[in-house]
Protein backbone atom coordinates (compact mmCIF):
# COMPACT_ATOMS: atom_id res chain seq x y z
CA UNK A 1 0.00 0.00 0.00
CA UNK A 2 1.54 3.49 -0.85
CA UNK A 3 0.47 4.58 2.78
CA UNK A 4 2.74 2.21 4.19
CA UNK A 5 5.54 3.64 1.89
CA UNK A 6 8.96 4.62 3.77
CA UNK A 7 10.22 8.26 2.92
CA UNK A 8 13.08 9.82 4.15
CA UNK A 9 13.57 13.43 4.37
CA UNK A 10 16.50 15.45 4.62
CA UNK A 11 16.94 18.77 4.94
CA UNK A 12 19.55 21.19 7.11
CA UNK A 13 16.50 23.35 8.28
CA UNK A 14 14.22 21.31 11.41
CA UNK A 15 11.62 24.07 10.87
CA UNK A 16 11.21 22.27 7.13
CA UNK A 17 12.02 19.02 8.67
CA UNK A 18 8.58 19.86 10.68
CA UNK A 19 6.52 20.73 8.64
CA UNK A 20 7.63 17.95 5.91
CA UNK A 21 7.36 15.25 8.72
CA UNK A 22 3.71 16.02 9.82
CA UNK A 23 2.36 16.60 6.43
CA UNK A 24 3.83 13.07 5.46
CA UNK A 25 3.01 11.43 9.07
CA UNK A 26 -0.75 12.80 8.50
CA UNK A 27 -1.04 10.77 5.39
CA UNK A 28 0.44 7.73 7.12
CA UNK A 29 3.52 7.50 5.86
CA UNK A 30 6.68 5.96 7.46
CA UNK A 31 9.10 8.66 7.75
CA UNK A 32 13.05 9.12 8.89
CA UNK A 33 15.10 11.93 8.95
CA UNK A 34 18.44 13.33 8.28
CA UNK A 35 19.95 17.01 8.70
CA UNK A 36 22.37 16.55 6.13
CA UNK A 37 23.88 14.70 3.07
CA UNK A 38 26.37 13.15 5.39
CA UNK A 39 24.33 11.85 8.36
CA UNK A 40 21.45 10.94 5.09
CA UNK A 41 24.14 8.54 3.76
CA UNK A 42 25.07 7.24 7.07
CA UNK A 43 20.83 6.78 7.84
CA UNK A 44 20.74 4.39 4.12
CA UNK A 45 23.29 2.23 5.87
CA UNK A 46 20.43 0.67 7.71
CA UNK A 47 17.33 2.43 6.71
CA UNK A 48 15.62 1.55 2.87
CA UNK A 49 13.24 3.96 1.90
CA UNK A 50 10.84 3.71 -0.75
CA UNK A 51 11.20 7.39 -1.74
CA UNK A 52 13.77 10.15 -0.76
CA UNK A 53 12.96 13.91 -0.31
CA UNK A 54 16.11 15.96 -0.69
CA UNK A 55 16.98 19.67 -0.17
CA UNK A 56 19.91 20.57 -2.18
CA UNK A 57 21.18 23.94 -0.43
CA UNK A 58 22.97 21.99 2.62
CA UNK A 59 26.40 22.46 4.15
CA UNK A 60 29.18 19.93 3.44
CA UNK A 61 28.07 17.80 0.84
CA UNK A 62 24.79 19.36 -1.16
CA UNK A 63 22.01 17.62 -2.27
CA UNK A 64 23.75 17.19 -5.96
CA UNK A 65 26.50 14.98 -4.64
CA UNK A 66 24.08 13.45 -2.18
CA UNK A 67 22.13 12.32 -5.21
CA UNK A 68 25.25 11.07 -7.06
CA UNK A 69 26.55 9.05 -4.15
CA UNK A 70 23.27 7.24 -3.72
CA UNK A 71 22.43 7.01 -7.49
CA UNK A 72 26.31 5.06 -7.10
CA UNK A 73 25.36 2.59 -4.93
CA UNK A 74 23.50 -0.23 -7.19
CA UNK A 75 21.30 -1.65 -3.35
CA UNK A 76 20.32 2.37 -3.31
CA UNK A 77 20.07 3.72 -7.12
CA UNK A 78 16.67 2.30 -7.44
CA UNK A 79 15.11 5.04 -4.66
CA UNK A 80 13.41 8.20 -6.77
CA UNK A 81 14.88 10.79 -5.22
CA UNK A 82 12.87 14.36 -5.62
CA UNK A 83 14.50 17.64 -5.04
CA UNK A 84 13.23 20.44 -2.63
CA UNK A 85 14.52 23.47 -3.59
CA UNK A 86 14.68 26.74 -3.62
CA UNK A 87 16.50 26.80 -6.89
CA UNK A 88 14.09 27.47 -9.62
CA UNK A 89 16.73 28.52 -12.49
CA UNK A 90 17.03 26.25 -15.29
CA UNK A 91 20.37 24.67 -14.85
CA UNK A 92 19.77 23.78 -11.33
CA UNK A 93 16.77 21.74 -12.52
CA UNK A 94 19.24 20.33 -15.66
CA UNK A 95 21.83 19.57 -13.68
CA UNK A 96 19.23 17.77 -10.83
CA UNK A 97 17.87 15.83 -13.54
CA UNK A 98 21.58 14.71 -14.53
CA UNK A 99 22.58 13.68 -11.22
CA UNK A 100 19.34 10.86 -10.79
CA UNK A 101 16.52 12.91 -9.44
CA UNK A 102 13.12 12.45 -10.79
CA UNK A 103 11.32 15.61 -9.86
CA UNK A 104 11.72 18.81 -8.32
CA UNK A 105 9.35 20.79 -5.44
CA UNK A 106 10.25 24.22 -5.24
CA UNK A 107 10.56 25.84 -1.85
CA UNK A 108 7.88 26.89 -0.13
CA UNK A 109 5.80 24.41 -1.18
CA UNK A 110 2.09 23.53 -1.01
CA UNK A 111 0.89 20.60 1.20
CA UNK A 112 -1.22 19.29 -1.84
CA UNK A 113 1.35 19.38 -4.33
CA UNK A 114 3.99 17.88 -1.72
CA UNK A 115 1.09 14.74 -1.18
CA UNK A 116 0.47 14.43 -5.33
CA UNK A 117 4.03 14.09 -6.52
CA UNK A 118 5.17 12.13 -3.44
CA UNK A 119 2.23 9.86 -4.75
CA UNK A 120 2.73 10.03 -8.41
CA UNK A 121 6.27 8.98 -7.68
CA UNK A 122 5.30 6.00 -5.61
CA UNK A 123 2.79 4.89 -7.55
CA UNK A 124 5.56 4.82 -10.45
CA UNK A 125 8.34 3.14 -8.06
CA UNK A 126 5.36 0.28 -7.18
CA UNK A 127 4.65 -0.04 -11.31
CA UNK A 128 8.39 -0.05 -11.93
CA UNK A 129 9.14 -2.97 -8.84
CA UNK A 130 6.21 -5.18 -10.40
CA UNK A 131 7.32 -4.67 -13.86
CA UNK A 132 10.54 -5.92 -13.00
CA UNK A 133 9.46 -8.50 -10.97
CA UNK A 134 7.49 -9.47 -14.63
CA UNK A 135 10.53 -9.52 -16.41
CA UNK A 136 11.87 -11.84 -13.97
CA UNK A 137 9.94 -14.30 -13.88
CA UNK A 138 9.29 -13.84 -17.94
CA UNK A 139 13.62 -14.50 -17.79
CA UNK A 140 13.14 -17.02 -15.51
CA UNK A 141 10.45 -18.79 -17.58
CA UNK A 142 12.47 -18.15 -21.15
CA UNK A 143 15.45 -19.67 -19.64
CA UNK A 144 14.10 -22.76 -17.91
CA UNK A 145 12.51 -23.30 -21.64
CA UNK A 146 16.08 -22.82 -23.27
CA UNK A 147 17.48 -25.26 -21.13
CA UNK A 148 14.97 -27.66 -21.95
CA UNK A 149 14.73 -26.99 -25.48
CA UNK A 150 18.75 -27.91 -25.16
CA UNK A 151 18.03 -30.78 -23.47
CA UNK A 152 15.52 -32.16 -26.17
CA UNK A 153 18.12 -31.09 -28.87
CA UNK A 154 20.50 -33.20 -26.71
CA UNK A 155 18.36 -36.09 -26.62
CA UNK A 156 17.20 -35.65 -30.21
CA UNK A 157 21.02 -36.14 -31.25
CA UNK A 158 21.82 -38.72 -29.26
CA UNK A 159 19.21 -40.54 -30.67
CA UNK A 160 19.56 -40.28 -34.30
CA UNK A 161 23.27 -41.24 -33.81
CA UNK A 162 22.62 -44.21 -31.61
CA UNK A 163 19.76 -45.13 -34.26
CA UNK A 164 22.08 -44.63 -37.44
CA UNK A 165 25.12 -46.22 -35.56
CA UNK A 166 22.50 -49.08 -34.33
CA UNK A 167 21.49 -49.80 -38.03
CA UNK A 168 24.65 -49.63 -39.60
CA UNK A 169 26.66 -51.86 -37.00
CA UNK A 170 23.22 -54.17 -37.00
CA UNK A 171 23.94 -54.55 -41.04
CA UNK A 172 27.74 -54.69 -41.33
CA UNK A 173 27.87 -57.63 -38.26
CA UNK A 174 24.84 -59.12 -40.50
CA UNK A 175 27.17 -58.71 -43.78
CA UNK A 176 29.59 -59.82 -41.84
CA UNK A 177 28.89 -62.74 -40.45
CA UNK A 178 27.33 -64.37 -43.70
CA UNK A 179 30.83 -64.37 -45.67
CA UNK A 180 32.71 -65.54 -42.23
CA UNK A 181 30.05 -68.35 -41.80
CA UNK A 182 30.08 -69.65 -44.94
CA UNK A 183 34.29 -69.44 -45.04
CA UNK A 184 34.85 -71.24 -41.89
CA UNK A 185 32.13 -74.36 -42.62
CA UNK A 186 34.42 -74.76 -45.96
CA UNK A 187 37.89 -74.44 -44.04
CA UNK A 188 36.80 -77.09 -41.86
CA UNK A 189 35.50 -78.93 -45.03
CA UNK A 190 38.16 -78.57 -46.88
CA UNK A 191 40.96 -79.51 -43.64
CA UNK A 192 39.44 -83.01 -43.67
CA UNK A 193 39.99 -83.16 -48.15
CA UNK A 194 43.24 -82.00 -47.41
CA UNK A 195 44.02 -84.76 -45.11
CA UNK A 196 42.46 -87.09 -47.62
CA UNK A 197 44.86 -85.78 -50.27
CA UNK A 198 47.51 -85.58 -47.79
CA UNK A 199 46.94 -89.53 -47.19
CA UNK A 200 46.78 -90.65 -50.82
CA UNK A 201 49.95 -88.94 -51.42
CA UNK A 202 51.62 -91.19 -48.62
CA UNK A 203 50.27 -94.09 -50.63
CA UNK A 204 50.93 -92.46 -53.87
CA UNK A 205 54.96 -92.52 -52.68
CA UNK A 206 54.79 -95.91 -51.27
CA UNK A 207 53.42 -97.11 -54.76
CA UNK A 208 55.34 -95.24 -57.48
CA UNK A 209 58.90 -94.00 -57.21
CA UNK A 210 59.39 -92.94 -60.88
CA UNK A 211 61.89 -89.89 -62.07
CA UNK A 212 58.92 -87.71 -63.15
CA UNK A 213 57.05 -88.08 -59.76
CA UNK A 214 60.13 -87.33 -58.02
CA UNK A 215 61.22 -84.14 -60.48
CA UNK A 216 57.52 -83.02 -60.00
CA UNK A 217 57.73 -83.02 -56.15
CA UNK A 218 60.88 -81.20 -56.20
CA UNK A 219 59.64 -78.98 -58.60
CA UNK A 220 56.83 -78.00 -56.50
CA UNK A 221 58.08 -78.11 -53.21
CA UNK A 222 55.97 -80.77 -52.15
CA UNK A 223 57.82 -81.25 -48.67
CA UNK A 224 57.01 -78.14 -47.68
CA UNK A 225 53.52 -77.63 -49.06
CA UNK A 226 52.35 -80.60 -46.97
CA UNK A 227 54.22 -78.30 -43.73
CA UNK A 228 52.64 -75.04 -44.93
CA UNK A 229 48.99 -75.74 -46.07
CA UNK A 230 47.93 -77.04 -42.62
CA UNK A 231 49.66 -74.15 -41.08
CA UNK A 232 47.72 -71.46 -43.68
CA UNK A 233 44.26 -73.34 -42.70
CA UNK A 234 44.95 -73.37 -38.78
CA UNK A 235 45.68 -68.80 -39.73
CA UNK A 236 42.67 -68.34 -41.82
CA UNK A 237 40.38 -70.15 -39.35
CA UNK A 238 41.83 -67.91 -36.45
CA UNK A 239 41.62 -64.75 -38.81
CA UNK A 240 37.63 -66.14 -39.25
CA UNK A 241 37.34 -66.31 -35.23
CA UNK A 242 39.05 -62.97 -34.95
CA UNK A 243 36.12 -61.12 -37.55
CA UNK A 244 33.88 -63.28 -35.34
CA UNK A 245 34.55 -61.90 -32.36
CA UNK A 246 34.46 -57.90 -33.91
CA UNK A 247 31.55 -58.89 -35.30
CA UNK A 248 29.64 -60.10 -31.77
CA UNK A 249 31.26 -56.71 -30.19
CA UNK A 250 30.00 -54.71 -32.69
CA UNK A 251 26.06 -56.29 -32.15
CA UNK A 252 26.74 -56.17 -28.45
CA UNK A 253 28.17 -52.66 -28.58
CA UNK A 254 25.28 -51.46 -30.66
CA UNK A 255 22.53 -53.07 -28.63
CA UNK A 256 19.61 -50.49 -29.60
CA UNK A 257 18.16 -48.28 -27.03
CA UNK A 258 14.54 -49.46 -25.16
CA UNK A 259 12.16 -47.83 -23.32
CA UNK A 260 12.90 -49.89 -20.60
CA UNK A 261 16.10 -50.79 -18.85
CA UNK A 262 17.85 -54.18 -19.60
CA UNK A 263 20.17 -56.20 -17.81
CA UNK A 264 23.44 -55.80 -18.80
CA UNK A 265 27.17 -57.08 -17.90
CA UNK A 266 29.39 -53.98 -17.71
CA UNK A 267 32.69 -55.54 -18.10
CA UNK A 268 31.10 -57.17 -21.06
CA UNK A 269 30.05 -53.53 -22.45
CA UNK A 270 33.42 -52.83 -22.09
CA UNK A 271 35.33 -55.59 -23.67
CA UNK A 272 33.07 -55.19 -26.38
CA UNK A 273 34.17 -51.31 -27.14
CA UNK A 274 38.08 -52.19 -26.26
CA UNK A 275 37.54 -55.16 -29.02
CA UNK A 276 36.10 -52.44 -31.83
CA UNK A 277 39.03 -49.67 -30.89
CA UNK A 278 41.93 -52.40 -30.65
CA UNK A 279 42.91 -51.59 -34.21
CA UNK A 280 43.43 -48.15 -32.90
CA UNK A 281 45.54 -49.08 -29.74
CA UNK A 282 48.10 -51.10 -31.83
CA UNK A 283 51.48 -49.85 -32.60
CA UNK A 284 51.94 -47.13 -35.42
CA UNK A 285 55.02 -45.79 -37.31
CA UNK A 286 54.98 -43.05 -34.64
CA UNK A 287 54.21 -44.67 -31.46
CA UNK A 288 54.38 -48.36 -29.81
CA UNK A 289 51.33 -50.00 -28.64
CA UNK A 290 48.54 -47.80 -26.26
CA UNK A 291 48.97 -50.25 -23.11
CA UNK A 292 44.89 -51.44 -21.78
CA UNK A 293 45.19 -52.37 -18.11
CA UNK A 294 41.62 -53.63 -16.95
CA UNK A 295 41.14 -54.33 -13.43
CA UNK A 296 37.31 -55.39 -13.06
CA UNK A 297 35.74 -55.97 -9.62
CA UNK A 298 33.04 -57.89 -8.81
CA UNK A 299 29.97 -56.43 -10.23
CA UNK A 300 26.33 -57.45 -10.39
CA UNK A 301 24.72 -56.93 -13.51
CA UNK A 302 23.14 -53.37 -14.04
CA UNK A 303 19.87 -52.63 -15.51
CA UNK A 304 20.64 -49.84 -17.64
CA UNK A 305 20.51 -48.45 -21.52
CA UNK A 306 23.23 -50.71 -22.54
CA UNK A 307 23.31 -48.93 -26.29
CA UNK A 308 24.03 -45.31 -24.94
CA UNK A 309 26.26 -46.10 -22.16
CA UNK A 310 28.72 -48.17 -24.42
CA UNK A 311 28.91 -44.66 -26.32
CA UNK A 312 29.96 -43.25 -23.01
CA UNK A 313 32.43 -45.59 -22.86
CA UNK A 314 33.65 -45.63 -26.66
CA UNK A 315 33.45 -41.44 -26.79
CA UNK A 316 36.13 -41.24 -22.98
CA UNK A 317 38.19 -44.33 -24.57
CA UNK A 318 38.67 -42.71 -28.28
CA UNK A 319 39.06 -39.02 -26.78
CA UNK A 320 42.37 -41.15 -24.86
CA UNK A 321 43.47 -42.49 -27.75
CA UNK A 322 43.50 -39.21 -29.71
CA UNK A 323 44.69 -37.43 -27.18
CA UNK A 324 48.01 -39.93 -27.19
CA UNK A 325 48.23 -40.19 -31.20
CA UNK A 326 48.73 -35.87 -30.49
CA UNK A 327 51.75 -36.04 -28.19
CA UNK A 328 53.56 -38.76 -29.72
CA UNK A 329 53.38 -36.81 -33.03
CA UNK A 330 57.34 -35.31 -33.15
CA UNK A 331 59.05 -37.15 -29.82
CA UNK A 332 61.48 -39.81 -30.69
CA UNK A 333 60.06 -43.71 -30.99
CA UNK A 334 62.42 -44.32 -28.21
CA UNK A 335 61.08 -41.98 -25.20
CA UNK A 336 57.95 -43.35 -25.88
CA UNK A 337 58.59 -46.86 -25.56
CA UNK A 338 60.27 -45.73 -22.24
CA UNK A 339 56.99 -44.43 -20.83
CA UNK A 340 54.99 -46.32 -22.16
CA UNK A 341 51.04 -45.06 -22.95
CA UNK A 342 48.96 -46.71 -20.74
CA UNK A 343 45.04 -46.83 -20.18
CA UNK A 344 43.66 -47.52 -17.37
CA UNK A 345 39.80 -49.17 -16.52
CA UNK A 346 38.93 -49.73 -13.42
CA UNK A 347 35.67 -50.87 -11.76
CA UNK A 348 34.24 -52.00 -7.99
CA UNK A 349 31.03 -51.61 -6.40
CA UNK A 350 30.56 -48.57 -3.96
CA UNK A 351 28.29 -49.39 -0.55
CA UNK A 352 26.37 -46.62 1.13
CA UNK A 353 26.89 -45.75 4.70
CA UNK A 354 23.70 -47.45 5.21
CA UNK A 355 24.61 -50.79 3.58
CA UNK A 356 21.50 -50.89 1.51
CA UNK A 357 22.25 -49.08 -1.49
CA UNK A 358 24.96 -49.54 -4.22
CA UNK A 359 26.77 -48.04 -6.76
CA UNK A 360 28.89 -49.09 -9.43
CA UNK A 361 32.31 -46.88 -10.31
CA UNK A 362 33.93 -47.47 -13.17
CA UNK A 363 37.30 -44.84 -13.92
CA UNK A 364 38.96 -44.79 -16.71
CA UNK A 365 41.98 -43.48 -16.88
CA UNK A 366 45.20 -42.27 -19.09
CA UNK A 367 48.65 -41.47 -17.67
CA UNK A 368 48.62 -38.37 -20.52
CA UNK A 369 49.42 -34.80 -20.27
CA UNK A 370 46.23 -34.21 -18.58
CA UNK A 371 43.79 -31.11 -19.20
CA UNK A 372 44.32 -27.55 -18.54
CA UNK A 373 41.74 -26.46 -15.47
CA UNK A 374 39.81 -24.03 -17.44
CA UNK A 375 39.38 -26.55 -20.09
CA UNK A 376 38.36 -29.06 -17.29
CA UNK A 377 35.74 -26.65 -15.91
CA UNK A 378 33.69 -26.63 -19.78
CA UNK A 379 34.59 -30.01 -20.93
CA UNK A 380 30.83 -31.01 -20.32
CA UNK A 381 29.36 -27.70 -22.01
CA UNK A 382 27.15 -28.64 -24.76
CA UNK A 383 29.24 -26.68 -27.68
CA UNK A 384 32.85 -26.59 -26.80
CA UNK A 385 35.21 -28.89 -28.11
CA UNK A 386 38.74 -28.99 -28.74
CA UNK A 387 38.59 -30.90 -31.92
CA UNK A 388 39.20 -28.95 -35.32
CA UNK A 389 35.92 -28.78 -37.22
CA UNK A 390 35.25 -32.43 -38.97
CA UNK A 391 37.07 -34.23 -36.21
CA UNK A 392 34.56 -35.17 -34.01
CA UNK A 393 34.06 -39.11 -33.91
CA UNK A 394 31.77 -39.52 -30.81
CA UNK A 395 29.06 -38.17 -28.93
CA UNK A 396 30.74 -35.45 -27.61
CA UNK A 397 30.77 -34.67 -23.36
CA UNK A 398 28.43 -32.75 -22.91
CA UNK A 399 25.82 -35.89 -24.34
CA UNK A 400 27.48 -38.52 -22.38
CA UNK A 401 27.08 -36.69 -19.18
CA UNK A 402 23.50 -36.48 -20.21
CA UNK A 403 23.36 -40.28 -20.95
CA UNK A 404 24.90 -41.17 -17.34
CA UNK A 405 22.55 -38.45 -15.24
CA UNK A 406 18.89 -38.08 -17.29
CA UNK A 407 19.12 -42.08 -18.29
CA UNK A 408 20.34 -43.41 -15.33
CA UNK A 409 20.66 -41.19 -12.75
CA UNK A 410 24.10 -41.34 -12.13
CA UNK A 411 26.96 -39.09 -12.91
CA UNK A 412 29.92 -38.41 -14.96
CA UNK A 413 33.16 -36.62 -13.11
CA UNK A 414 36.78 -35.57 -14.27
CA UNK A 415 39.66 -35.51 -12.48
CA UNK A 416 43.06 -34.40 -14.09
CA UNK A 417 46.18 -33.23 -13.29
CA UNK A 418 48.79 -31.48 -15.55
CA UNK A 419 51.42 -34.08 -17.09
CA UNK A 420 49.88 -36.50 -14.59
CA UNK A 421 46.96 -37.61 -16.43
CA UNK A 422 43.07 -37.71 -16.86
CA UNK A 423 40.79 -39.49 -15.06
CA UNK A 424 36.93 -40.11 -16.20
CA UNK A 425 34.40 -41.40 -13.16
CA UNK A 426 31.33 -42.81 -13.76
CA UNK A 427 28.81 -43.56 -10.49
CA UNK A 428 25.60 -45.71 -11.66
CA UNK A 429 23.19 -46.66 -8.72
CA UNK A 430 22.03 -49.72 -9.10
CA UNK A 431 18.19 -49.39 -9.44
Amino acid sequence: MLHDAKVLVVDDTPANLKVVTETLDAEGYEVSTALSGDRCLKRLQNFTPDLILLDVQMPGIDGFETCQQIKANPELSHIPIIFLTALSDATSTVRGFDVGAVDYISKPFQKAELLARVKTHLQLQQANQRLEQQVQVRTQALEQALQQLQSSQLQLVQQEKMSALGNLVAGVAHEINNPVSCIKGNIVELEQNIVDIMAHLDLHDQQADSDTLVRHADDIDLKFLREDIPKMLTSMEAGCDRIYTISTSLRAFSRADQEDRVDFNVHEGLDSTLNILRYRLKAKDFRPEIQVVCDYGRLPELKCFPGPLNQVFMNILANAIDMFDEIAYGQPYTVLESHPQQIKIQTRLLDSADHHTHTVEIRISDNGKGIEPDICAKIFERTYTTKPVGKGTGLGLAIARQIIEDKHSGSLNVLSEMGCGTTFKIELPIQ
